[in-house]
């Protein structure tokens, strides 16, 4: 996944329908498919920013130690300003980028 070089608007955009439900033919299973992609990128990055955000952790229990890291602080923004999890989603599905299969229609085959 290499999100940080995506080309996903970071602002609001309406699609057209017929291109969102062209590869399945319904578009509720379109955007099915397009919201678990969505999960699977949105776990990543979360996992991705704690890790990032792990090598800055200080394990001091006094209140008076809290102090800024502008690493850490630097680390947040970047995060921040990268395409939402949907965006890039759809962006993937536009390009076919996305594998999927109907499981029913291989249980019918047999």
């Amino acid at each position: 996944m290499d999100i940080k070089n995506s080309q996903a608007p970071t602002n609001t955009i309406t699609y057209n329908r017929d291109l969102i439900d062209a590869p399945t033919g319904n578009i509720y299973e379109a955007i099915s498919i397009i919201a678990k992609r969505t999960e699977q990128i949105n776990l990543d990055v979360k996992k991705e920013l704690l890790e990032k955000l792990d090598e800055f952790a200080t394990y001091t229990d006094s209140l008076e130690e809290i102090f800024e890291n502008k690493e850490q602080i630097e680390v947040s923004k970047f995060y921040e300003r990268l395409p939402k999890p949907h965006a890039i989603a759809i962006e993937e599905w536009l390009n076919d980028k996305i594998y999927y299969r109907n499981t029913k229609d291989e249980e019918i085959d047999n």
